[in-house]
């Protein structure tokens, strides 16, 4: 659902998990540093959010080794971006990031918004009616598109097994945003249960909670394979966020 009402000025924090490498791009560095315009996915993913009402910064989980986001991030001051070391999974990363903002004294009722570093194209108003609703319901929000094409069930020699109904069902997008301590609490749990979960929601989901969907844009698309670069450099065009000028690290 779509929730049309003024954004809520409440303190809220961006936590972006970046310490994968990304290895289906077959490019010798993160795709986070990869370039799109005269920047890198990194850099463009974070101007989505600034001048946004009540961010009070975002913060990035890094590999252990990982010296290049600190450099490459010392000229940007839109907003207070920190840096802790991610986790050997996505949800360890994230449940890193957690505890960082919550040694900065948050709040465990404090929004957070977790994106995902190589989602460049995200659009504002998208990220604004996703804060409207998650301030105004208790089990977190995340943006998600209605699936379009007809799904099918495939086995492992690629044989078609099934046509899987698509009314309801719905694409999971970045960023999703969720209490502090709600999402804790549910990526806790999901470790202690043993359970392999693929976005922050479906933990979430784990506890019994049934987060919102915000229908968001299909352009908010993640570089994931090596066409896709080229895609979101064509998106940032058509969006008008598209910045010319050498490029500061190339694929």
């Amino acid at each position: 659902m779509r929730v049309f009402c003024m954004l809520k000025v409440s303190p809220w924090w961006l936590i972006i998990p970046a310490a994968g490498f990304g290895t289906r791009m077959g490019v010798a560095r993160p795709k986070q540093y990869l370039a799109l315009d005269s920047r890198s996915v990194l850099e463009v993913t974070l101007s989505r959010f600034i001048g946004l009402p009540g961010l009070q910064g975002a913060v990035i989980a890094l590999a252990p080794d990982d010296a290049l986001a600190p450099s490459l991030l010392a000229h940007f001051k839109d907003f207070p971006v920190h840096f802790t070391v991610g986790g050997a999974t996505r949800s360890a990363s994230v449940r890193a990031l957690l505890h960082y903002v919550q040694q900065q004294g948050v709040d465990e009722r404090t929004q957070v918004l977790v994106h995902d570093a190589a989602r460049p194209c995200v659009r504002r108003a998208d990220i604004e009616a996703l804060l409207t609703c998650a301030f105004a319901v208790e089990a977190g929000a995340l943006l998600a598109t209605p699936v379009r094409d007809t799904l099918k069930q495939g086995d492992a020699n690629h044989t078609v097994q099934a046509t899987v109904p698509r009314a309801g069902v719905y694409h999971a997008l970045t960023p999703q945003a969720f209490a502090c301590g709600l999402l804790i609490q549910a990526l806790d749990f999901a470790e202690q249960a043993g359970c392999a979960i693929t976005d922050d929601a479906s933990a979430v989901e784990l506890i019994g909670k049934a987060p919102h969907l915000v229908v968001g844009h299909a352009d908010n698309i993640k570089i994931t394979h090596p066409d896709d670069l080229p895609l979101a450099r064509l998106i940032l065009q058509a969006q008008g966020q598209w910045r010319p000028g050498l490029a500061p690290l190339e694929g």
